[in-house]
């Protein structure tokens, strides 16, 4: 029980993501600078590290994604 309670508000954070990625992004063309995409960064975060550092991590990840931010592979981890 207590286990499930931990793990929830990671699973819906990840299904967020996973719905995000079947309704929205095949709508839009892919311009990821990034390896893994940063939606699939966003998944690994949180599915390695859990709610709180996965949206840490996502949301730094998101902010260096812009046209003078970095590229390449940059995979998941924490500082």
């Amino acid at each position: 029980m207590i286990r499930t309670l931990v793990r929830l508000p990671r699973l819906i954070f990840v299904g967020l993501i996973k719905m995000y990625q079947a309704v929205f992004s095949p709508h839009f063309p892919s311009s990821c600078r990034f390896t893994p995409t940063c939606s699939e960064f966003a998944t690994e975060a949180f599915t390695r590290y859990g709610a709180i550092k996965g949206l840490i991590l996502s949301i730094h990840r998101v902010a260096r994604c812009h046209p003078w931010g970095g590229h390449g592979y940059d995979p998941p981890r924490w500082f």
